[in-house]
């Protein structure tokens, strides 16, 4: 099979096409064959610096949708020929940009009828994030007041979705060009955080997602409501931060995404009524991955970037 591996650590270029031994499942595992997988900020972070992974040649990839090609021993869930979707471990069970990868079973859920691979294939990671952040680890609830910041990145924008379906009142950061997206994806408010503090646009916050860390997690306690709770998916980076929370009365959580079965299957469930759509901002063949790479690393992309296998 055809792959996108690293023999060192560096910039895009270091990415190259390689010619590697198809997998075959082990007991619990199926066999994908690749349609479409999606590219996250952790692929350019692990080609840049390894990141969790230190080990080389490395092939890239979490998100992946494609068809069951095989199943190993005692899988019961899926049968050679569905069509699936899902997110391999993180971090540990890279290798999704690939026309081949093995994963567990349970990591896959049905694809839905009415969305294609690329669609699929741009979810598993971003959506998974967000879903485990806002409903998993802070139980959004209707009424509550959801901040979101990075509202049309990848994870952002399919947060603000999620939050909405959970009856959310939903206020999102991004630059003033990407407001009119960010209020189509559901946002009851959009703040430009090139021009406004957001500590003096909201207030009474009962839930932060803040996929940036940095000052943007130390000022978003300023925001929240006393037993609100903030969800980052970066470390902390204020040493007095516990101290301050705690004397807020406030819940703070650094969240890792897992591979999830049932949170799978919520999110195909929200893809298939409508209610949860990626923004594609490229899709790209699996050759042009360091182009991707490239691409995502501007830091100025809506949404998602997916690799297609033809």
């Amino acid at each position: 099979m055809h792959a996108i591996s690293q023999d060192t650590h560096g910039t895009p270029e270091v990415l190259t096409q390689v010619v590697l031994p198809r997998p075959t499942p082990a007991p619990g595992q199926v066999l994908v064959a690749v349609r479409a997988a999606g590219v996250n900020p952790t692929d350019w972070k692990h080609r840049a610096a390894g990141l969790f992974l230190n080990r080389l040649p490395l092939v890239l990839g979490w998100d992946v949708s494609g068809v069951v090609e095989a199943v190993g021993f005692g899988v019961t869930l899926f049968k050679p020929g569905d069509e699936v979707f899902g997110m391999l471990p993180y971090p540990h069970g890279v290798g999704s940009h690939a026309e081949y990868v093995t994963g567990p079973a349970r990591a896959f859920a049905r694809k839905p009828a009415g969305i294609d691979h690329v669609q699929a294939g741009a979810l598993p990671l971003a959506a998974l994030t967000a879903h485990q952040a806002l409903v998993d680890t802070a139980d959004v609830r209707p009424g509550q007041r959801v901040l979101i910041h990075a509202a049309a990145g990848g994870v952002g924008h399919l947060a603000v979705q999620i939050a909405k379906s959970r009856g959310a009142y939903v206020v999102g950061t991004a630059s003033a060009p990407k407001h009119e997206f960010v209020r189509s994806l559901g946002a009851d408010e959009v703040i430009d955080y090139r021009t406004t503090d957001f500590r003096d646009a909201v207030r009474n916050i009962d839930v932060v997602l803040d996929p940036l860390s940095g000052d943007t997690r130390t000022r978003s306690l300023d925001v929240l409501r006393p037993g609100g709770i903030l969800v980052s998916i970066l470390p902390g980076t204020d040493p007095d931060e516990p101290a301050k929370a705690a004397a807020r009365g406030i819940r703070v959580e650094t969240l890792l995404v897992e591979a999830d079965h049932a949170g799978m299957n919520a999110i195909a469930d929200l893809a298939a009524t409508g209610s949860l759509r990626a923004h594609i901002e490229a899709a790209l063949p699996l050759t042009d991955a360091a182009k991707a790479h490239t691409l995502g690393e501007t830091g100025r992309t809506t949404g998602k970037i997916v690799l297609t296998v033809p």
